[in-house]
């Protein structure tokens, strides 16, 4: 932004790569765009109605983060999922939201239940009306919370930024979830919570996140093509 209060150029242009990079992550975990799939900066430009160069920097950005692979004068690709990559997911997340858990336990307050409860509740009202792709995002909105509880909210996007790897093997095993169990790792990690009791809280955690390694085996199973 200029002296006058007006965006530069360049800073529309950072914005519309990063809007680009945003939707086209989106479209990777979820699997609109699948493990070994080509495109092309002159068709997602096109699709999209922007210029190749918010593109270019868009695509640039997914390389660094490990979706897509670069290859001059070829079509890019979506990367195929690494094994390496979900373990490192794996590590930071748990690194950090033990952490995370061990202070939400220590910081409840009033408004602590209703929130977590709420979203409790939220959770098996998609459940119950079969809709997994809501229940997987309120699952989401659940690990937050216990970061907002903690005051770390932060600390969410930075597990959030690395556990993309993970997602899309999230994504890959939605039809072999099992909503009710989810349900009721949340419910001991909340009580736990609201009690105060963070060495409970940090094994019901564990044992909610141990369920990595499995998804992980499940995906391979269905989906070889999709990994490295």
């Amino acid at each position: 932004m200029n002296e006058h209060g007006e965006i530069a150029g360049g800073d529309v242009m950072d914005t519309i790569a990063t809007r680009m990079m945003m939707q086209l992550r989106d479209a990777i975990v979820r699997l609109d765009l699948k493990p070994g799939d080509t495109i092309s900066e002159a068709e997602v430009a096109e699709h999209y109605g922007v210029s190749r160069q918010p593109v270019r920097e868009a695509f640039i950005r997914l390389g660094q983060q490990g979706l897509l692979l670069i290859r001059p004068k070829r079509a890019t690709m979506v990367k195929r999922i690494s094994e390496e990559g979900v373990g490192q997911s794996r590590f930071i997340r748990e690194a950090i939201e033990v952490e995370i858990i061990r202070r939400a336990a220590a910081a409840t307050n009033a408004a602590t239940a209703p929130m977590l409860e709420g979203l409790l509740a939220q959770q098996s009202e998609a459940a119950g009306n079969g809709d997994i792709g809501r229940f997987h995002t309120l699952d989401e909105s659940f690990h937050r919370a216990l970061a907002k509880t903690a005051g770390v909210e932060y600390a969410w996007q930075l597990i959030d930024d690395h556990k993309i790897q993970l997602d899309r093997v999230r994504y890959l095993t939605l039809p072999r979830s099992d909503p009710p169990r989810t349900i009721g790792e949340h419910r001991s990690i909340t009580t736990a919570v609201l009690a105060g009791d963070g060495a409970a809280a940090e094994t019901a955690l564990r044992q909610h996140l141990g369920k990595a390694e499995i998804l992980l085996h499940q995906a391979k199973a269905d989906f070889p093509d999709y990994f490295e």
